[in-house]
């Protein structure tokens, strides 16, 4: 009889756990596609850009710790005060605890940190030239989906990881926000996804290559013409340094460019040798970023941040439009255009 007992109280409780675990995909209408419907839909694989790991590391690069002299030789004489701050030097030789950062230029070795490690390794894809009947995204963040528009994560459903690539199939809007099917069953909240979302040509684009950042979700695509061809995540500025909305030209490039900015003791930065730099609007640039790895985020003084291979790849398309010409006319290369598809609330 005890045996008896404690088999009906085991059900008891194992038939809470799931009750639990499955509030959300029991008691909920259905939302989205079926599994069924999934099944019977063909996803177009796009081609990703491949991770150019020699590109990543042709420089060493190191972060600078504190305030520091700069040398004209170990134990030599002090050329400059390099003033403490979000700063990046490349290292090109290391001899008795001192560091080459230019030709000329040296600094102490133990003011610097290794950065080459966390260079990130993430890349767009390229669009099938097909038109797509779903939109695509990425994950932001590592996470486990919910059974339903609204639902509490659910580890069952297996862990989606950070740059992953999803299909939206469909969008439900619970308690007040938009949440996005990425499977069967699977559903993801639109803060933890970044999409690509291709828009109809502006009037305002005059040029036959061009390119569109979209604010709201951190995404770029490329267009010739009115095909979109290419996309990927991107970090643009921060609501204190703006990129601004708007049409412009990508009007001089650079393969390495120095950027130095803002108030010592507050906001300023020395970043040397910004790979593949192409300037749009000011001092407002395209170009890679080998400090970070956060894009789907705003993070920036204002420049469009893109991972370096995923820079270089958008250089080498832009050159092919400008030629050999670097210019600093404003109307040269392609057009940059700037808007956001929805409202940045944080």
């Amino acid at each position: 009889m005890r045996a008896m007992v404690i088999f009906i109280a085991c059900l008891v409780i194992g038939s809470s756990a799931y009750a639990q675990e499955c509030q959300d995909c029991e008691s909920t209408p259905q939302h989205g596609l079926s599994s069924e419907e999934i099944a019977m839909i063909t996803i177009q694989e796009p081609e990703q850009l491949v991770v150019d790991t020699k590109l990543l590391n042709d420089r060493w690069y190191k972060r600078v710790n504190r305030g520091i002299n700069v040398y004209d030789a170990p134990n030599g004489n002090v050329l400059r005060y390099l003033d403490e701050g979000f700063n990046f030097v490349t290292a090109l030789d290391e001899a008795n605890g001192w560091t080459r950062i230019n030709p000329d230029e040296w600094v102490e070795t133990e003011a610097l940190a290794e950065t080459n490690g966390g260079i990130s390794k993430f890349t767009g894809i390229f669009l099938p030239q097909e038109p797509l009947e779903y939109h695509y995204a990425w994950a932001l963040v590592n996470m486990y989906p919910s059974a339903t528009p609204g639902g509490s994560p659910l580890e069952r459903l297996g862990m989606i990881y950070r740059y992953t690539l999803l299909t939206i199939f469909d969008e439900v809007v619970a308690d007040g926000t938009s949440w996005f099917q990425v499977g069967d069953g699977q559903w993801v909240h639109q803060h933890r996804v970044a999409r690509s979302l291709a828009v109809v040509k502006p009037d305002t684009v005059t040029t036959e290559k061009w390119v569109s950042i979209d604010l709201f979700e951190q995404v770029l695509v490329v267009y010739e013409g009115e095909t979109p061809i290419f996309t990927t995540l991107i970090a643009t500025g921060l609501p204190r340094w703006p990129t601004y909305e708007g049409t412009f030209n990508i009007y001089y490039r650079n393969p390495r460019e120095y950027m130095s900015w803002g108030v010592v003791g507050d906001d300023f930065y020395a970043l040397e040798e910004v790979p593949w730099t192409m300037f749009f609007d000011g001092g407002r640039a395209l170009h890679g970023a080998y400090w970070h790895d956060g894009f789907g985020y705003r993070r920036s003084h204002g420049c469009v941040n893109l991972s370096i291979t995923d820079a270089k790849w958008l250089y080498d398309w832009v050159a092919k439009e400008m030629g050999s010409n670097r210019s600093s006319n404003v109307e040269v290369g392609p057009n940059v255009y700037v808007y956001s598809s929805g409202i940045y609330n944080n």
